[in-house]
């Protein structure tokens, strides 16, 4: 499924309207709320993913992962490429059935996308025909809510990422950075109690991002929404996450969990012990993975 697609297929058509941006909150802020320590617990059990190849043969692409991230938890996924952690986390969102196991999102069996759960791609995955505020509006129009309600969330969500004053430009119009907080205005403004993020911040300069990194914790800290994020980056994996991990090369399974504790904020000119320990622990599982092909 192409991010575009699963774009169009974030709820199916008789979804029910979240009660965040449902018509009695309307004055709230796009959709922000801060998630009850009840929601957005994440439990993946014993799943396995395959595909068949064009010759019909089966191909795993992870394997017996469990994985259990409690409401309001920011957990990272990092291994070599091609170890399945993109496919991971599309079978999390809904776009990707287990051939084995059960993943559930507060005790809900995931098979089809919800509007609980929102997905944040590297390619932004915005329509150039639309400007910002549409791009972010278009995300509401499943919900059945008026126009003028539906464009009035869309630009406080745009304000939220420091965007109010570029809501008309369209895509070609933004640079990477202020494209990729168009795509995370468009999955917050739902209110999503699950977050998840595909290597969000890879295709942007170093600059840039951190200055992302920064934008999302300040918004994870406002929320506490559920994170799983997928990164190559060991720093960023530890810089933004409360735990940590670790897949072997495919079929990808979870080789190492790794709690941080090193208190915020963080920031890699201010690192301590402790943090570059756990550094040079992932980076050595990492180093003992075959390199892919």
């Amino acid at each position: 499924m192409t991010a575009a697609a699963a774009l169009i297929a974030v709820a199916p058509d008789d979804a029910e309207i979240p009660e965040e941006i449902s018509g009695d909150h309307a004055s709230s802020s796009a959709g922000r709320r801060k998630t009850p320590a009840t929601e957005g617990r994440i439990l993946i059990s014993k799943v396995s993913i395959g595909f068949k190849d064009r010759k019909g043969r089966h191909t795993h692409a992870v394997e017996d992962i469990d994985i259990a991230i409690e409401p309001g938890e920011f957990a990272a996924l990092i291994g070599p490429s091609g170890c399945g952690k993109s496919t991971l986390l599309n079978a999390v969102a809904g776009f990707v059935s287990p051939v084995a196991g059960s993943i559930l999102v507060d005790s809900v069996r995931i098979t089809k996308p919800l509007p609980s759960i929102g997905t944040v791609f590297q390619n932004f995955a915005l329509f150039p025909w639309l400007t910002a505020v549409g791009n972010v509006e278009f995300a509401l129009k499943q919900f059945r809510l008026p126009r003028d309600e539906r464009r009035q969330r869309a630009l406080l969500a745009l304000a939220e990422v420091g965007l109010a004053e570029h809501a008309e430009k369209y895509p070609g119009q933004l640079s990477g950075g202020m494209k990729q907080r168009v795509a995370i205005a468009r999955t917050l403004v739902f209110g999503p109690s699950v977050l998840l993020m595909d290597e969000p911040f890879g295709a942007l300069d170093a600059q840039t991002r951190l200055s992302m990194q920064g934008l999302l914790l300040d918004l994870w800290e406002k929320r506490r929404s559920s994170v799983l994020f997928v990164t190559h980056d060991v720093d960023e994996a530890l810089i933004l996450a409360d735990v940590v991990y670790v897949m072997s090369a495919a079929p990808g399974r979870i080789t190492r969990r790794i709690v941080v504790d090193t208190p915020r904020p963080r920031a890699v000119d201010r690192l301590d012990q402790a943090f570059l320990n756990r550094r040079a622990e992932i980076i050595g599982l990492l180093q003992q993975q075959p390199s892919p092909l």
